[in-house]
C-alpha cells in the first residue's frame, strides 16, 4: 500500500506538535491567502471559512496528499480576538476575557484526492478575575505574541483558567480528537 503523504497547511508550531499525535511524518506548506471576507459573513463561521480558503489553496496543488488546515478564533461579545499587534492590544484582550467565559472556535478543512470536508469545533473557556498586575506580568513573558486572544492555554495562561467546556486541544489550535474521528470515515 502506498504511504499516505500528509500536509499541514499551517505554520503554527502548536498545530505541528498536535498533529504528531496523529501522524509521525508530514510536511508543512503554508498558504498565503488573504484572510478577509464580507463583513456580513457570520463571525463564528469565519474560522471554518479561512481554514477552507487556506486548505483549498494547498490541496489544489497537492491533490494526492492529505491536506489539513485550521484557523482559530477567540470570540467574546461577538467580538473576534485575533493575534494582538501590540502589548497594549494584548492587555485589552486579556482584560476583556478576565472573569468571563469566551468561545474558542477552530475551523478545520481536510482534503484528499478530490474529496474534502470542513467543520468547526467550539470550546468554552472561563477565566478567573485577573488583576492588572497579573495581566502585565503575563504580557511581559511575550507568550501572548502570535496567539489568538493574546493567550496560550498550554503555557502560563493555564493559571487563568477557571473552567473549560469542550476540547482542550481545540483551544491550543487543533481539535485532534475530532480530526481523528473524521479521518476514520473520510479515508475509507
Amino acid at each position: 500500500m502506498e504511504k499516505l503523504k500528509v500536509i499541514l497547511a499551517s505554520q503554527s508550531p502548536r498545530r505541528k506538535e498536535l498533529l504528531k499525535y496523529l501522524f509521525d511524518d508530514f510536511d508543512i506548506i503554508t498558504s498565503n491567502i488573504d484572510e478577509k471576507c464580507d463583513a456580513s459573513y457570520p463571525i463564528d463561521k469565519r474560522p471554518e471559512l479561512f481554514a477552507v480558503m487556506k486548505g483549498k489553496n494547498i490541496s489544489e496543488k497537492y491533490q494526492d496528499s492529505l491536506v489539513i488546515s485550521a484557523d482559530t478564533m477567540v470570540l467574546i461579545d461577538d467580538i473576534a480576538l485575533g493575534k494582538p499587534n501590540s502589548k497594549e492590544e494584548a492587555f485589552t484582550m486579556i482584560s476583556l476575557l478576565s472573569g468571563r467565559t469566551h468561545k474558542v472556535i477552530t475551523g478545520v478543512y481536510i482534503a484528499y484526492k478530490g474529496k474534502s470536508i470542513s467543520f468547526s469545533s467550539e470550546t468554552l473557556v472561563e477565566f478567573y478575575k485577573l488583576s492588572n498586575e497579573e495581566i502585565f506580568q503575563y504580557i511581559s513573558t511575550d507568550e501572548c505574541v502570535d496567539k489568538a486572544g493574546a493567550y496560550a492555554i498550554q503555557g502560563k495562561a493555564a493559571t487563568f483558567v477557571k473552567s473549560i467546556n469542550g476540547d482542550y486541544f481545540n483551544v491550543v489550535g487543533l481539535p485532534i480528537g475530532a480530526i481523528n474521528n473524521v479521518l476514520k470515515f473520510f479515508l475509507k
